[in-house]
């Protein structure tokens, strides 16, 4: 027979030790994911051609820790398995691995989505892939969330999809963003896309899209 332990004698005192905590359930993705990621893709479509215009998220969007409504959308709408991520903060990751599969990658450059969620910071635009002139898709598309769509330095945006100029005024953004945007504009056909979110609204950039101060000479 084994020796009784101090714990299950008769009259033992002694206290068990605690209970690991119960794990944190994920949150929820799409309620109806197939029209509610159809409607986003649209959206999407709608913020690219129209570059510089707020455009509202059309689904109620999950509410996931960390990350914007639209932001959360655009993610379960694009990504699959085949949809590598980098995050400039790991906490959604498993979120949306759970849901869609997307593997999450450490090397921007090896990265089909960015996700730069409001005050992480935003690392040069030269860091993820932009492609060749041969393979443009094979570029990153980067998801930035903006804390407004309003109040920061006045750029002026011109290209496809404008028939006059429009002045962007993106707060939170490098000082130096221009100039990387013109630098990665000036590779078209390669370079990256970038998604801009805030709360429940996105914002199309495409690299097609030149932007310049304004008042510049």
């Amino acid at each position: 027979m084994h020796p009784t332990s101090p714990a299950t004698m008769p009259g033992s005192t002694a206290t068990p030790p605690p209970m690991p905590p119960a794990p944190q359930p994920l949150p929820q993705g799409f309620a109806h994911p197939a029209t509610e990621a159809q409607a986003t893709f649209r959206a999407l479509l709608q913020a690219v051609s129209m570059p510089g215009q707020p455009v509202a998220c059309p689904v109620q969007a999950p509410v996931v820790p960390g990350l914007m409504p639209a932001t959360a959308a655009v993610l379960l709408a694009l990504t699959d398995h085949e949809t590598p991520v980098w995050w400039a903060a790991p906490q959604p990751a498993a979120w949306l691995r759970f849901h869609t599969g997307a593997p999450v990658v450490a090397d921007a450059a090896a990265a089909a989505f960015a996700v730069c969620a409001l005050g992480q910071g935003l690392p040069a635009l030269t860091a993820f892939a932009a492609g060749t002139d041969l393979s443009p898709e094979r570029s990153g598309t980067l998801l930035i969330e903006l804390p407004a769509f309003t109040g920061g330095p006045a750029l002026c945006a011109t290209g496809p999809g404008l028939r006059v100029p429009r002045t962007l005024a993106l707060p939170g953004l490098p000082p130096d963003f221009c100039a990387q945007w013109q630098h990665n504009h000036a590779r078209f056909p390669s370079g990256v896309d970038l998604v801009l979110l805030c709360g429940n609204q996105l914002m199309g950039l495409p690299r097609s899209t030149a932007l310049a101060q304004e008042g510049a000479g």
